[in-house]
């Protein structure tokens, strides 16, 4: 059975302190990207629910282009101190589709019931909404998550420590979380987090590159576009005049960049879904950054985060460096630490 890493290690020994001077030269609060000035435009998807028939041809795409990002785990995992917490283990369920995991970004959610005496059926893919005023990028204490100028939510999968805060704030708890990956492996693993969180980054790479989101190019019925989000939502109140329909998103917890347009109103759509771990709602959400509470703590946490981010960058390249911590999570040269991991 593999060892824990001994506290002499050196690369261990470098990595600590990078999380304690690493952060200096980044006391600026923009190192905490949720803070940064929102820009003139955002890039937004609109999704024509009157097209998608559910096919899930976006699932397999997104499934394909992303399977790089996905987690490897390290087995068994470390025991957590407390004993009562417990590791989250998708590794052995990578197929599941019918709903969010840490290598499902995106599934098909399907509502059927009655509207105005006549039965509907309405598939709408569902995934991270990418708000414009993200509570888990605001209020992650480690600044894993970020969000980025064109309005795309990121995760860092090299920092992250899989608190699941950004869980917890998000009004649909979209974030899923792996154990046994990333960087808690080398720093506490029995006390420090508890594997990485994973959602939908919009393909943000593909992005980057003037591609579109695979879910986006791959649908054969065309039941998604990406543009400015002005001309989204121009767009998606256009469609909903001519359809006598439903607009979801454009205020949902402030603003988010995922707008939905459907024939049945959004809250007889929340009734027919089945919700619950991995399977977000459809109400109404206000904004949960207006919260004065919050909003103080955000503007407290922001620098913190940010100082913080940027010595754990440091110490997980101080440690990759060292080919102790292989990209996702790949077995350490000394190993993650002994115990065994639960389901």
């Amino acid at each position: 059975m593999p060892t824990s890493p001994k506290n002499h290690d050196p690369s261990r020994r470098r990595f600590l302190a990078a999380l304690g001077l690493g952060g200096l030269s980044l006391l600026a609060p923009g190192q905490a990207l949720a803070a940064k000035p929102r820009p003139e435009e955002e890039l937004a998807t609109l999704h024509d629910l009157t097209k998608c028939v559910g096919c899930g041809a976006c699932v397999e795409a997104c499934r394909e282009v992303n399977g790089h990002k996905f987690p490897e785990p390290v087995k068994p995992f470390p025991k957590m101190l407390p004993e009562g917490v417990k590791a989250e283990d998708w590794s052995e369920k990578r197929q599941e589709s019918g709903r969010l995991t840490p290598y499902n970004w995106l599934y098909i959610q399907t509502a059927r019931g009655q509207y105005l005496g006549q039965r509907f059926e309405v598939h709408m893919p569902r995934r991270c909404m990418h708000c414009q005023n993200p509570p888990c990028a605001n209020l992650c204490p480690w600044g894993a998550a970020a969000r980025e100028k064109n309005g795309i939510v990121l995760i860092d999968d090299k920092i992250c420590l899989g608190g699941a805060k950004c869980k917890a704030v998000c009004p649909w708890e979209i974030p899923m979380r792996q154990t046994g990956v990333g960087l808690y492996l080398r720093l506490l693993p029995r006390l420090a987090g508890n594997g990485v969180m994973y959602k939908c980054d919009r393909c943000h790479d593909r992005i980057a590159a003037g591609a579109k989101p695979a879910c986006i190019e791959s649908c054969p019925y065309e039941v998604q576009e990406i543009g400015p989000r002005s001309e989204v939502v121009a767009k998606a109140h256009a469609l909903a005049r001519n359809i006598n329909g439903f607009v979801y998103g454009e205020t949902e917890n402030g603003g988010t960049n995922s707008i939905y347009v459907s024939p049945v109103p959004f809250d007889v759509l929340d009734a027919a879904v089945t919700t619950g771990p991995g399977k977000p709602h459809l109400a109404t959400v206000g904004d949960m950054m207006a919260d004065e509470t919050r909003m103080a703590y955000a503007a407290l946490l922001a620098p913190v985060a940010g100082i913080v981010a940027g010595a754990l960058r440091i110490g997980s390249r101080l440690a990759e460096g060292d080919g102790d911590t292989p990209k996702n999570g790949g077995t350490p040269k000394n190993g993650p630490g002994a115990g065994e991991g639960s389901k």
